[in-house]
């Protein structure tokens, strides 16, 4: 039976693949400079990782066993081609910012990791349900890293979001400040810094809810004692 609040859990937040797996950091530390485009590479991985896991799922009984790797890897890359004719075809501008790191999506270890660990062994269904939620984790993350360091480095939010939206969202950009800029998030390693203050962050809500569950079971065996 297939437990889809599991499978949310898992991708969204417990299993997050890029704050606990920590795969993917390539792509999500070299453009996270601004949202827009965290926002573009987080759609690209969004949409190859619900395409993969699909097709992975339903030609699961059909891909031997020897050629099983290098048959995942030929499927995302198709997807992958599909994503960057796209954005060449309607967001050419943020296609030319990202560069390389699109094409590079076929070797992200998350998505070939779910492809052997979840798609090859479920049904199509619980397949895209994964895909999606685990594609919504890291799309959040990159979004997380992305603000954080636009925000910090430039004192704005939404710049340039219409390279990816067209012209009517030139208007969406939001100036926080003007006098203070800590340029370094700008730079590689402001994205080091970055992720660090999320990892600690999930990883001190996690330690917080550890802590209230271990009080209420011992609030709830002195009642049943008392």
């Amino acid at each position: 039976m297939t437990h889809y609040s599991k499978i949310a859990q898992e991708g969204l937040w417990k299993n997050n693949p890029a704050l606990v797996q920590l795969l993917g950091l390539c792509p999500l530390l070299a453009v996270t400079n601004s949202l827009v485009n965290a926002l573009g590479l987080g759609l690209a991985t969004l949409l190859v990782l619900l395409g993969s896991n699909l097709v992975i799922s339903l030609l699961r009984h059909q891909i031997p066993a020897s050629v099983r790797l290098p048959a995942f890897v030929m499927i995302i890359a198709s997807f992958v081609t599909c994503a960057e004719l796209l954005m060449q075809a309607f967001t050419y501008e943020l296609y030319q910012i990202l560069g390389i790191f699109i094409p590079l999506i076929v070797t992200n270890c998350m998505i070939l990791g779910r492809a052997e660990a979840f798609a090859s062994k479920n049904t199509p269904w619980a397949a895209l349900f994964d895909g999606l939620m685990v594609g919504l984790g890291f799309a959040a993350v990159l979004l997380l890293l992305g603000g954080l360091r636009e925000v910090l480095g430039q004192g704005t939010l939404f710049s340039g979001m219409d390279l990816l939206l067209g012209a009517w969202a030139a208007d969406m950009q939001v100036t926080l400040w003007s006098d203070f800029q800590v340029l370094i998030f700008l730079l590689p390693p402001g994205a080091f810094f970055g992720m660090g203050l999320l990892i600690a962050a999930k990883n001190g809500i996690d330690l917080r809810r550890k802590a209230k569950a271990a009080k209420s079971i011992l609030a709830s065996d002195r009642d049943t004692a008392l």
